[in-house]
């Protein structure tokens, strides 16, 4: 199965799945996964880097690819950062020109696995960084992985971007089965102690009718909310579809040391991990014909 990635304008992507074989439709027993990635944190001294390296791992026995959805870098331990603490800070980030280091430390440990890498967006700790030094530290991250690794095919993305999955015959070239549009958010406040961020679903549902996913992250929660509706096709016709509303945590863990901002706070320990996002191919009849279909499902990676 080959995976493209294409920009159509800022916040606004394609990834184009097509089988390797000549087939013009997906086999039957055909898949293609993506690890679905936010709040790593990874430059962070408390990030689960070995949690990390098996998913990465997992990517290239699976064939995966993945994507990042903002707040891969913690970027807070710099000179002038109000928000940041030496324990946080690895040793190879002390040395000074403390950007230009996670950039550089950061690139070379994830060259690896750059070929999987399609999308780099920004969360907040990315954006405090370009409102207070005026640099954009996805641009370089992206930048430095392309120098690394050839094949690299990341793009450096919004805070908020839309992004359809589609398949197509490698033969024909032609699309053989309906698209997934997925809305990808870095998130916003604070998840809520009791509610954990859910109640945002309902906002969302508002104002994104078009998604057939979507993604946050921030809070470092976790959960899989599948949302029924009831539409009304063109020619007439009553039915039902829904919306899955996803949240993934991340990989950097502020508890169980007993210090810290979120210990001080009284902030509960909170999950690790990210999500996997798989597709498949269905038949279901439709008016006595038979249609093939994209499907897809959102689960934990363990």
């Amino acid at each position: 199965m080959g995976v493209a990635i294409t920009q159509h304008q800022p916040g606004s992507f394609t990834v184009e799945m097509t089988e390797d074989s000549d087939s013009a439709v997906p086999s039957a027993g055909w898949s293609q996964e993506y690890l679905l990635i936010s709040d790593a944190h990874i430059d962070n001294a408390h990030a689960d880097r070995q949690m990390f390296e098996r998913h990465m791992r997992q990517c290239r026995e699976r064939g995966a690819k993945w994507l990042s959805n903002g707040d891969f870098l913690c970027c807070m331990q710099g000179k002038y950062d109000l928000r940041s603490d030496t324990s946080a800070c690895r040793p190879e980030h002390r040395e000074g020109r403390y950007l230009d280091a996670v950039i550089n430390t950061t690139a070379d440990y994830v060259s690896p696995h750059a070929d999987m890498a399609l999308l780099f967006a920004p969360g907040n700790h990315e954006t405090a960084i370009r409102k207070r030094h005026e640099t954009d530290m996805n641009e370089r991250l992206v930048e430095a992985l392309k120098v690394r690794n050839k094949d690299c095919p990341a793009y450096a993305g919004s805070y908020a971007n839309w992004v359809r999955f589609v398949v197509r015959s490698k033969v024909r070239r032609q699309l053989v089965a309906n698209s997934v549009l997925m809305y990808m958010h870095h998130g916003y406040g604070g998840g809520g102690p009791v509610t954990r961020g859910t109640i945002q679903t309902a906002r969302m549902a508002v104002y994104l009718p078009d998604a057939d996913i979507i993604w946050t992250g921030h809070t470092h929660d976790e959960w899989i909310m599948p949302i029924q509706r009831a539409r009304l096709s063109l020619h007439g016709r009553p039915y039902l579809d829904r919306v899955l509303h996803v949240r993934s945590p991340g990989y950097k863990d502020e508890f169980s040391e007993g210090n810290g901002w979120a210990v001080e706070k009284g902030m509960p320990p909170k999950p690790k991990g990210a999500l996997w996002l798989r597709f498949w191919m269905d038949s279901v009849r439709s008016n006595g014909h038979s249609m093939r279909t994209l499907r897809f499902e959102v689960r934990e990676a363990q």
